[in-house]
């Protein structure tokens, strides 16, 4: 490998972490707001809420998943 592609390498590496760090942010927030809120939510909100968290938990992992691949390239 070049220098050129280890530079895109670790480019796209510190990109996907920075994502990955808010996603599972967002996903923390979404819980807190659950755990704060209590029963001040509505079931359809905290159902909306478990989803937004699931979400966010996913695309980190998609985020983790890809410089993990990218690692064995």
């Amino acid at each position: 490998m070049s220098f050129k592609d280890d530079l895109k390498k670790t480019g796209a590496n510190i990109k996907d972490a920075l994502d990955e760090v808010g996603h599972r942010a967002n996903a923390q927030d979404e819980k807190a707001t659950r755990e704060i809120a209590g029963d001040d939510m509505t079931t359809g909100e905290k159902a909306g809420s478990m989803f937004r968290q699931g979400t966010e938990t996913v695309k980190a992992e998609v985020d983790a998943t890809k410089r993990e691949v990218r690692s064995k390239l």
